[in-house]
């Protein structure tokens, strides 16, 4: 049996979000378990049966082994977060875009500016990372399947930061403690499904220029702009340095060498880094 959280604010059900969903095709199809081990396994399991269409959700009220990016294991405690998967399954000749993971943290970027009320709080750490006062809120993790995709979104809710572990007390943070009251998860949730598949349709239905309107939001969110930058690869290895020009149309990340030059990055993990370091 998982550990209730303290902070929860009642159990999660598809009846609940859906009485305040105003999505087309995004978690209309919606499975609430009460465990499991990965929502994104799960949700990748029945794609492959042919059980689910595009848009299909699970959402889990608590994760065994949740992951994020480069294999990380994310903290899932039962009742008071939200964990996510979606099927990206395009119908007909369209692609899955490699920048929706990157639409996928603008839409929780803006979920949590208007639950916060303060936009000028929340930023992105590149590529996808949610912050809010420079600590993380959220995980994202993108994980490709024959014929599209599954889009796993971890946001820390109602846990109180001293329930995290104590590796990332000094790192990360929830909504509960940035903004003092308890969230609806189900509210939450509706608001981020609605915004979430706004910012996917655009990237389907403008085709070649899908991405710039929403490059251009992320770029508001992009705090680090004209900050001096480290780049490691996905083993850890210094990949880039530079200061940062913003986000090229390709998603990458921009910056200028130490040569002036702009190099272009497509993926890593990124620190700020001291002057002549």
């Amino acid at each position: 049996m998982s550990l209730q959280m303290p902070g929860a604010d009642g159990a999660l059900s598809a009846t609940r979000i859906h009485a305040h969903l105003e999505t087309r095709w995004l978690a209309r199809e919606l499975r609430v378990l009460d465990e499991t081990d990965s929502t994104n396994r799960v949700v990748a399991e029945l794609a492959a049966e042919g059980a689910a269409a595009n848009g299909a959700t699970v959402i889990a009220e608590a994760q065994r082994a949740g992951r994020g990016r480069h294999g990380r294991a994310f903290f899932s405690p039962a009742g008071c977060n939200l964990y996510s998967s979606t099927l990206l399954r395009p119908q007909g000749s369209a692609a899955i875009a490699p920048t929706a993971v990157l639409a996928a943290g603008l839409a929780v970027a803006e979920t949590v500016a208007r639950e916060l009320g303060a936009r000028e709080r929340v930023s992105i750490k590149w590529p996808n990372d949610v912050q809010i006062d420079g600590l993380k809120c959220c995980g994202i993790l993108m994980e490709s399947l024959p014929g599209g995709a599954v889009l796993g979104i971890g946001v820390n809710l109602n846990l109180h930061r001293e329930h995290l572990p104590e590796e990332f007390q000094k790192r990360a943070t929830t909504l509960l403690a940035a903004c003092g009251r308890q969230i609806d998860r189900a509210r939450f949730a509706a608001r981020l499904y609605g915004i979430l598949e706004n910012r996917l349709d655009r990237l389907v239905q403008e085709h070649d220029n899908g991405f710039e309107a929403l490059r251009v939001q992320l770029e508001g969110f992009l705090q680090m702009r004209g900050q001096r930058v480290r780049v490691n690869d996905l083993e850890n290895r210094p990949q880039a340095e530079g200061v940062v020009l913003g986000i090229g149309g390709d998603g990458s990340l921009r910056l200028r060498d130490d040569a002036g030059q702009e190099q272009r990055v497509l993926a890593g993990d990124v620190t700020l880094a001291k002057e002549g370091s």
